[in-house]
């Protein structure tokens, strides 16, 4: 004996319309549909609330991607290679209370 069919409901959570109905090949999971004013705002598989209605009807912005030559670091440089801003080598600080003739 096979498990009876689940039915579509409706309901309201704030002004948002959700129509519950069987997902496909599915008998035991629904597929909660988001309507504002008779326009489809999307599908959900979970029980929706009223923030994720919000969010279906407004997302937020999404900012524009990232140009790849921006984002692009070359790796280590050559053997041999100058040093960029000059060739001559960093010396630490002299400090004058130190001990003469210690390395």
């Amino acid at each position: 004996m096979a498990p009876p069919m689940l039915e579509r409901r409706q309901y309201k959570i704030g002004k948002y319309d959700i129509v519950a109905q069987p997902a496909n090949g599915s008998m035991h999971m629904l597929r909660y549909t988001v309507m504002l004013e008779g326009r489809r705002l999307g599908a959900l598989l979970s029980v929706p609330t009223e923030s994720d209605c919000r969010f279906l009807e407004a997302p937020p912005a999404v900012p524009p991607l990232k140009i790849f030559s921006v984002t692009y670091r070359p790796g280590r440089p050559k053997k041999g290679a100058q040093r960029p801003g000059g060739a001559e080598p960093e010396q630490g600080p002299t400090i004058p209370w130190s001990i003469k003739g210690q390395r």
